[in-house]
């Protein structure tokens, strides 16, 4: 990648450049020896996948998950209303910078989201509600790598950390402006969704992870904050019961 743009990246990246990419490379080492985060692999997923249904990526995921799930403000285009509610992001000078454009690798970042879409996924994950797509949701926990860090397991699409005899399934993100967590305890059903338009270097996930489980610690700030007392009245619409009593929460920064 050569991008013309540092600020949006993969905004000129072609499906020419990918296919030359794709015919030229040779492996480094076997299919399955080493674990390694790829953008360009999910992006490549999201490519194929859509290829294979014979649709653009977007509606892909939209007649798959957002439609059986009832996740209306999950796209890549947004309508004029998404679109207002909108958090700009911004980088760690807390400057406002444009959205990443992603037209030959969605599958790596390029969809948007709001908290209530993704608690509402993580609900499905957890068998609170109902849908038509469980068996696959729990088939991507069936299948299981080693990443070579201690406690970590790789998954379909989830990462799995496991730590105090309990399993944290999580997922995060990051573009241009934005840091994002998710993540559920399938024993205790309890999900959490993080997030922040903001860039920080060390992203949100240690928020998410706290809230899983206490003992995973909190990352110190990088200059000292002072606690101010917050009416719980404020809290409370941040809070979405389910009918079990469990709850979801959710910190949107």
């Amino acid at each position: 990648m050569t991008p013309k743009d540092a600020a949006n990246p993969y905004a000129d990246y072609s499906l020419v450049q990918l296919y030359q990419f794709l015919s030229s490379y040779q492996l480094t080492r076997d299919i399955g020896l080493q674990y390694e985060y790829s953008n360009l692999g999910g992006g490549l997923l999201g490519h194929v996948l859509a290829r294979r249904a014979g649709i653009d990526y977007e509606a892909l995921v939209r007649s798959r998950i957002c439609d059986p799930l009832g996740m209306g403000s999950t796209r890549i285009t947004l309508a004029p209303e998404m679109n207002s509610r909108l958090a700009g992001g911004h980088n760690s000078a807390l400057q406002l910078v444009e959205n990443w454009d992603f037209p030959t690798l969605p599958g790596a970042g390029a969809l948007r989201s709001s908290a209530n879409d993704l608690l509402t996924f993580l609900a499905a994950n957890l068998g609170f509600t109902k849908s038509g797509i469980a068996t696959a949701m729990a088939s991507m926990l069936q299948v299981r790598r080693r990443t070579g860090q201690s406690g970590l397991d790789v998954a379909l699409g989830w990462h799995v950390f496991t730590t105090n005899g309990k399993e944290i399934i999580w997922h995060n993100g990051g573009t241009g402006g934005y840091r994002s967590f998710m993540g559920f305890d399938p024993k205790t059903r309890i999900g959490v969704v993080v997030l922040s338009n903001a860039e920080t270097a060390a992203g949100v996930d240690d928020i998410g992870l706290h809230l899983l489980d206490a003992s995973t610690l909190l990352l110190k700030p990088t200059k000292e904050h002072k606690e101010v007392t917050v009416d719980p009245k404020v809290l409370e619409p941040l809070r979405r019961k389910l009918p079990t009593g469990s709850e979801f929460y959710y910190d949107h920064l």
